[in-house]
């Protein structure tokens, strides 16, 4: 029987495997019995635990969760509604996650946290899946220590907002993509999941979802001169699965709400991207020390990537070359934009920490003794940052009255496990030397959880503060704020359910009163008497109960 055009087409496309693995070049690299319940430690304390020990925070984290909330209540998954209104800055992805978390678990804290958590859990297995496909059994194993323990995962997986959701989605659809190119005839489970992840992470935060997949594989096939290979990601059972997913809630949505796609498509994408309409202006090279600041405590290891010599035999049809620009493309697109928020390069700290931990696994591998030295600086920066931190630690401590001893216990734990791991790198243990760092990030975070932030969650986060107001008023009814910043403004909207009026002069006067101290004074002025019932929030906010106010103080 003839073939037809698109089938020879096809053919062309999968006669050859663009990329080639390296796993089969992998040395007899053992991993010890106790790895496999070690990193689920890890996994289970760096993601998950201590999820709801600090109220929401931010602007983003209260209106997020709220939107998801009004969904799990109203039933109406298809509007994002933010106190009745709607809300078209991020679509829906989030909110629906959220929204049945809240569902199963109780509205709270965790419930609003645990999408990211779970995002986050999606993009380590998927960087390591992708390590061991394309490496071998140490890179894997090294990103599943260095990866879960950074400051990025960490800091995103536990916060109520879209940007891990679609980092995580991306990264997985990333590593299908390139499990794709490695093989000869991508088999139908492959197109299908790569389609439905890349739709799923449209569906998280929007169209950049397309422009980091297409940007990133366009400069892989710009730098090797594969310009076939990238057709293999336009087969039609991809597109129909991408469709599939991506598509029927933008549709509905923009029938329901007309100026949806104007809203988000042309003011929260295209106009965020080209002005600096929402005043994230930032330098051009921003994201360079964000990128810094996103791999600690492995800053030293990622030094070791640098310091390899370019070698175009070993890269030659290599994975990295594709990972390199998986990674890269994130930076150099939104290095461009006018508007700049750390949660933008998010997707390019997984396949970053991938380069990472192959050179690691190299560095191990080919170079014991310098492998040594770089971990043993890792161990001595835990070390130095904790003798070094003990006074600005010591003040901040003070600002969020949490115990001096609690502060002095966080920085002796903190020096003792950068000596142990010095210890081991000095005995030439240099496996035993990452585990400890490992650990040891995981054993501050569970400190900082049980002792250092129920303290400071009172002036961080409004719950503490909206928590007393509702104790001294439970109808949560004539409720105002005046002066607060727009974070705490936000968060205690979330906690009394309701969008709380600004007082401003003028207007009619509520009976309690969210505001600062030095601004209490300044209500005062305007004839009003108070009394302060309530300190918890300061010196973000204090409670007022507003007893009374002469004539002309309300005109």
């Amino acid at each position: 029987m003839k073939s037809s055009g698109t089938d020879a087409r096809l053919t062309l496309l999968n006669s050859t495997t663009p990329i080639r693995s390296r796993a089969a070049e992998e040395g007899g690299f053992q991993i010890p019995p106790w790895s496999v319940p070690l990193i689920l430690l890890l996994l289970y304390v760096c993601l998950f635990s201590g999820l709801g020990a600090l109220g929401l925070t931010g602007p983003d984290e209260p209106r997020y969760a709220a939107i998801a909330r009004a969904m799990s209540e109203t039933h109406d998954w298809i509007t994002p509604k933010l106190w009745g209104v709607p809300w078209f800055e991020k679509p829906v992805l989030y909110y629906w996650s959220a929204g049945i978390a809240m569902r199963i678990f109780g509205v709270s804290e965790f419930a609003a946290r645990l999408p990211s958590a779970l995002a986050a859990l999606l993009a380590i297995a998927a960087v390591a899946w992708t390590a061991l496909r394309s490496y071998g059994v140490s890179t894997a194993w090294f990103t599943l220590l260095m990866l879960p323990t950074s400051v990025a995962i960490i800091g995103f997986s536990r916060a109520a907002s879209s940007d891990m959701l679609f980092a995580g989605l991306l990264t997985a659809a990333m590593a299908v993509a390139c499990e794709m190119l490695q093989t000869q005839r991508p088999g139908p489970a492959s197109r299908i999941a790569f389609g439905f992840l890349l739709g799923a992470a449209v569906l998280a935060k929007g169209p950049a979802a397309v422009i980091l997949a297409g940007g990133a594989t366009l400069l892989w096939a710009a730098l090797t001169r594969e310009w076939h290979a990238p057709f293999r990601f336009l087969h039609p059972l991809i597109v129909a699965a991408f469709c599939a997913t991506a598509l029927p809630w933008y549709v509905v949505c923009s029938l329901r709400n007309p100026d949806f796609l104007r809203v988000f498509i042309w003011h929260h994408n295209f106009q965020r991207y080209l002005t600096p309409v929402f005043e994230h202006r930032q330098p051009f090279w921003f994201y360079a020390p964000i990128l810094i600041l996103a791999t600690i405590p492995w800053i030293v290891m990622a030094a070791s990537l640098l310091s390899e010599k370019w070698n175009k035999t070993s890269w030659e049809d290599s994975p990295g070359i594709f990972i390199f620009c998986w990674a890269v493309f994130p930076l150099l697109f939104f290095s461009f934009s006018q508007s700049k928020l750390p949660g933008y390069i998010l997707p390019a700290v997984p396949p970053a920490f991938l380069l990472i931990s192959r050179a690691a696994g190299r560095l191990l591998a080919s170079d014991r003794r310098r492998f040594v030295v770089w971990i043993g600086i890792t161990g001595a920066m835990f070390t130095t940052l904790a003798f070094a931190g003990e006074k600005s630690l010591g003040r901040l401590g003070d600002t969020f009255q949490v115990p001096r001893s609690h502060i002095i216990g966080l920085l002796a734990l903190a020096a003792a496990g950068g000596l142990i791991a010095m210890g081991f790198s000095v005995a030439k243990k240099p496996t035993h030397a990452v585990v400890t760092a490992a650990l040891l990030i995981a054993a501050l975070l569970t400190f900082m959880n049980v002792a250092i932030l129920p303290f400071a969650d009172a002036g961080i986060s409004a719950r503490k503060a909206a928590s007393d107001g509702l104790r001294l008023n439970p109808s949560g009814d004539h409720v105002a704020v005046f002066e607060l910043n727009r974070d705490w403004h936000y968060e205690l909207n979330y906690y009394f359910r309701r969008d709380l009026p600004e007082w401003m002069s003028g207007t009619p006067l509520p009976e309690w009163l969210f505001t600062t101290e030095r601004d209490a004074a300044k209500f005062q002025a305007f004839g009003n008497r108070i009394h302060q019932v309530s300190t918890v929030g300061a010196p973000h906010a204090i409670l007022l109960h507003v007893t009374a106010a002469q004539e002309d103080g309300a005109r």
